[in-house]
């Protein structure tokens, strides 16, 4: 039971302040009564989620698999650089700059080129998310790894621990509550980077995702259409971070303070 009130405690605050904020739009756009190509009601998104439920869950299914490949990659690549990285002040310097400007290069900006090289659909959406999440990981798996303690890397070096031993039994446990900080940032940027690659790298078709939904919405105003895609969008980014986040109360639970709820 206490756990089960710790729990209501979590999830029923956010739950009664959506609720509200679309009993509020609900009553707004029913007394104010706008166009409807201009907006709509709830009540609207969600019969119009009904009636096209097959096509927006074949483009749900789409982006998430863009989503989830883009992520796996970012979450691979960044963790290993990261690590890398950790083990040169010389390496740091040299490549760490390349991180950065990668993410600061305009995402619209690479994926006309990614359509050259892989032609549009899932490939060059996937790798639009794992440019685009990328970054935090790389960023926060060096933090960790420079965050511990100096006194338990020399006594690992004292016992002339292996290689292999320093990055299973102190490196990666050591930053892990930073891996996984960053790895719920990246959850969510790569939802972005697949919705936003497939405005320019997303192809049509039995491959279209949320982001070719959202275009072509937009151009028939089907504002209803519209938000039951970016609705979609943000309940996949959700499911995204509560992942990660789950992953990371598994694997820290026992240990960090951050996931006891004492």
């Amino acid at each position: 039971m206490r756990r089960l009130r710790a729990y209501a405690v979590r999830v029923l605050p956010p739950f009664i302040a959506i609720l509200f904020i679309l009993a509020i739009w609900e009553l707004a756009v029913r007394w104010t009564r706008p166009p409807k190509y201009l907006f709509c009601a709830p009540s609207d998104v969600a019969r119009e989620a009904v009636a096209r439920a097959g096509e927006l869950a074949m483009a749900t299914a789409n982006t998430t698999v863009a989503v989830v490949a883009g992520f796996a990659m970012s979450a691979l690549a960044g963790i290993a650089a990261g690590v890398a990285l950790s083990s040169s002040r010389i390496l740091e310097r040299a490549f760490y700059p390349f991180t950065v400007t990668l993410q600061t290069v305009p995402l619209v900006s690479i994926a006309p080129m990614l359509v050259i090289w892989l032609d549009a659909g899932l490939k060059s959406v996937a790798v639009c998310a794992f440019i685009v999440s990328l970054f935090p990981v790389i960023t926060n798996t060096l933090t960790g790894v420079r965050s511990i303690p100096s006194a338990q890397v020399e006594l690992f070096w004292l016992y002339r621990a292996s290689s292999w031993a320093r990055l299973f039994k102190l490196k990666l446990p050591g930053a892990l509550p930073s891996i996984i900080a960053g790895l719920r940032i990246a959850a969510g940027l790569a939802v972005i980077g697949a919705v936003v690659g497939e405005f320019v790298a997303g192809s049509l078709g039995a491959q279209r995702g949320l982001g070719i939904v959202v275009v072509v919405a937009a151009k028939q105003g089907e504002v209803p259409m519209l938000l039951a895609a970016v609705a979609l969008a943000s309940l996949l980014g959700i499911a995204m971070v509560g992942l990660v986040s789950a992953i990371g109360y598994l694997l820290m639970y026992r240990w960090h303070v951050s996931q006891r709820g004492d």
